[in-house]
């Protein structure tokens, strides 16, 4: 595994060191082994081979004496330099590209996950000269940049490969179609909608799986979780609203997968709160949450109608000072609430904080009720937030938020509307 460096490269304040941990972290995502890993300094960038003579003749004397058999380059690497690097290390070299679309060639489980996979790994292959296509007959997961037992070279030209991104462009509009029937349906009886989001590893599925008591693949990995998931969740106030999990964000996303995976990240599009969720924990947390926000700008979510509930999450990882750097932040930031979805602590605050915010989302309306009508009174009580109240000799003067779903069903038993 090898991080090339450009000192004083601008635009980019996190150390090598963690960009190349992170590197590792997604290979053995896929159960790689990692022989060596290195941050190279590359003073001057090679067109041919990215690395100077020197650093490629070491390099190769290491993975013929480590017998490596691929060699990951954790950056964009060009076609030419690709094969000059194969043929000078004597080893099968990728890119940090292929190997995230590996990782998500192995972890996509849904019809339209694979879908949006295999669409990114050819607009990836397209760009390269052509080489093979293996993802068709093969016997291991992934897409074929790393090799693998039983797998067979099907050459395949670029003729072949724009065939069949269009088809999957088609099938992928079918996708998004049907996503937009489905919201519109939601939409008939609106519950609200809250999207996960989060740097890759940040802990949104085990989030989701606390509040929802659901199931979701949640592990340590990077990638743990591809293809989005909904469920509903009960909020204290008794409004109930549909929790979505999504793919998580990482530094450098080729743009080829944020684009092929823009029907899944409609959802978040679509959603009436935002969770961008943070690992507290992690050293480099304040460059992962810059990521996220420069990932959903490029979705057209930078400027959203509300900034997204930070959810600073793993706070039983922190020591004694940093639970309280959070928990000052957070007492400073009312839209930021540490938890830790590992131990359930703070989960009943963020819920409540999504209620306050769905409160202020909801329109007021007002009723005029008979005072002897106590069951609407009631309901109005337990089924919104009653901001004001005036009663009179004969009649309750309410004024109420209450969501368009509540007030249709609150409307349809009263057999009442609002003044």
């Amino acid at each position: 595994m090898l991080h090339p460096f450009k000192p004083r490269r601008d635009g980019d304040d996190r150390k090598p060191e963690d960009r190349l941990e992170e590197a590792v972290g997604l290979a053995r995502a896929i159960q790689l082994t990692i022989a060596h890993a290195e941050v190279v300094r590359v003073p001057r960038i090679r067109p041919a081979t990215l690395f100077g003579k020197g650093v490629i003749e070491r390099y190769r004397e290491l993975a013929e004496a480590l017998e490596v058999d691929v060699v990951i380059v954790n950056g964009a690497l060009s076609p030419v330099q690709q094969r000059n690097l194969e043929e000078q290390l004597h080893a099968k070299v990728i890119d940090r590209t292929a190997l995230i679309l590996e990782i998500f060639g192995e972890r996509a489980r849904t019809h339209e996950g694979r879908l949006q996979v295999e669409l990114a790994a050819l607009s990836y292959q397209r760009s390269r000269l052509v080489r093979s296509w293996t993802h068709l007959e093969r016997q291991r997961g992934g897409f074929g940049f790393l090799g693998g037992p039983g797998e067979r070279q099907i050459e395949i030209d670029r003729r072949l490969i724009g065939n069949r991104i269009t088809k999957l462009k088609r099938e992928l509009d079918t996708v998004r179609r049907t996503r937009g029937l489905h919201r519109a349906a939601r939409k008939r009886v609106p519950y609200p909608v809250v999207a996960l989001v989060g740097y890759t590893n940040a802990g949104k599925s085990t989030l989701f799986n606390r509040l929802t008591r659901a199931q979701v693949f949640a592990e340590n990995l990077l990638f743990a979780t591809l293809d989005p998931t909904m469920r509903t969740v009960d909020l204290p106030s008794g409004l109930q609203i549909i929790l979505s999990d999504t793919v998580g964000f990482i530094s450098q996303l080729p743009t080829d997968l944020i684009a092929a995976f823009r029907a899944s990240l409609e959802e978040v599009s679509e959603a009436d709160i935002l969770l961008h969720v943070r690992d507290a924990s992690h050293p480099e947390t304040a460059a992962q949450k810059r990521d996220v926000e420069a990932i959903l700008g490029d979705l057209g979510l930078g400027e959203a109608e509300s900034k997204p509930i930070e959810v600073l999450n793993k706070i039983d990882l922190l020591d004694d000072d940093g639970r309280t750097a959070v928990f000052h932040r957070a007492r400073r930031d009312e839209d930021a609430i540490p938890i830790s979805a590992k131990t359930g602590e703070g989960c009943d605050d963020l819920l409540e904080s999504i209620d306050r915010r769905l409160g202020q989302k909801r329109p007021v309306l007002k009723f005029n009720l008979d005072l002897a009508d106590g069951a609407a009174l009631a309901w109005l009580y337990t089924h919104g937030d009653v901001l004001e109240r005036e009663d009179d000799d004969r009649q309750a003067h309410v004024s109420v938020a209450l969501d368009s779903a509540d007030a249709a069903r609150f409307e349809h038993h009263f057999d009442v509307r609002p003044a």
